[in-house]
């Protein structure tokens, strides 16, 4: 069989990685040939797998859609491929051949639903291009994930049968990390994530403003933003300073340092808007407490964990509270 595996939005981050965990599996696949179209990333051939690059999709989003829309299909042709595997979350148009969608955005799917008001490019996604990735996954011979979560739901917004869906998890290393140990004197809590709106920050600051109302002092915040990504961000940097809350703004960070501080901190996690939430699987590798939104995505992933508790995404008082049990616990033991 002949398979067009269609890539071309993979450039760098989660995406990047997602195509390259297929192409690994595909060379060792040599009963099929593959033939990879993709825009800038650059793949080694084999007898099997032919990559053919067309960087010039990057030019504009015009560029982008000619080539969807007109380009792809006749390369479907041109190379005789039987089926196509989208790893865009949503079908290559006018392919004429039997299609795999495979689906790592959770936007369409997460319970938690965007105002225009609130965020417009979210709102577009959720509501616009959503309602295109649903129609995709209907007419799909095959539909792809990477969580038991976003199987449920996809089945169930879509109204298609769950058999139809396969669940594959991505590959995941997990470092080694010491014995956990929180400082008996400082206990440190964790948020590894970048200065997306969804991602939350703003109920962490006010949940460590609650801690600081309470007496509670003897603690770190650790956070892998610099303060400097975007005016919201900014704006609770301001505001962390302002209250004199003690919020270390850290910025990015090795993938052995995250790990270890794994090892010796307490996870925050209030995203509420992921598809894995790779941090809880790296935390509770690390045998770390975790405190995690209750989203569908986290109870998937940790719900189970004897050490992780669950707080309402917008609820400060609830993680604050916990986070305080944390304090006193380790206060009471100096």
């Amino acid at each position: 069989m002949r398979i067009l595996v269609y890539d071309v939005a993979a450039e760098s981050g989660g995406a990047l990685t997602v195509l390259n965990s297929f192409y690994e599996e595909f060379c060792q696949d040599t009963q099929n040939e593959y033939i990879f179209v993709l825009s800038v990333c650059r793949l080694e051939e084999r007898p099997h797998i032919r990559v053919v690059n067309f960087p010039w999709i990057k030019k504009s989003r015009f560029h982008r859609l000619y080539f969807d829309h007109f380009t792809a299909p006749g390369l479907v042709r041109r190379y005789g491929a039987d089926e196509v595997l989208s790893l865009q979350n949503i079908e290559l148009p006018h392919a004429g051949v039997p299609q795999t969608v495979y689906v790592h955005n959770a936007l369409p799917f997460s319970e938690y639903r965007f105002r225009w008001s609130e965020a417009a490019n979210l709102w577009v996604y959720q509501q616009i291009l959503g309602r295109m990735i649903r129609r995709s996954i209907r007419h799909a011979k095959k539909v792809i994930v990477q969580t038991g979560w976003m199987r449920r739901e996809i089945a169930r917004q879509c109204r298609i049968p769950a058999g139809r869906i396969e669940v594959k998890f991505p590959k995941v290393e997990m470092l080694k990390t010491e014995a956990y140990r929180l400082d008996r004197g400082c206990p440190v809590f964790f948020y590894p994530a970048n200065d997306a709106a969804y991602k939350n920050h703003r109920t962490f600051l006010e949940a460590c403003r609650l801690l600081k109302e309470s007496g509670c002092g003897s603690y770190k915040v650790i956070w892998t933003v610099t303060g400097e990504e975007s005016e919201g961000i900014r704006r609770i940097r301001e505001e962390a300073k302002e209250a004199g809350l003690p919020i270390m703004f850290a910025g990015p960070m090795p993938r052995r340092a995250l790990f270890d501080l794994y090892a010796s901190s307490v996870l925050v996690f209030p995203s509420y808007i992921e598809t894995i939430g790779l941090p809880l699987l790296e935390a509770r590798s690390a045998g770390a407490w975790i405190l995690a939104a209750d989203c569908l995505y986290a109870k998937d992933v940790v719900g189970d964990y004897e050490r992780a508790e669950f707080f309402g995404i917008f609820d400060a008082e609830g993680l604050s509270r916990r986070m305080r049990r944390f304090c006193q616990a380790e206060e009471s033991k100096t």
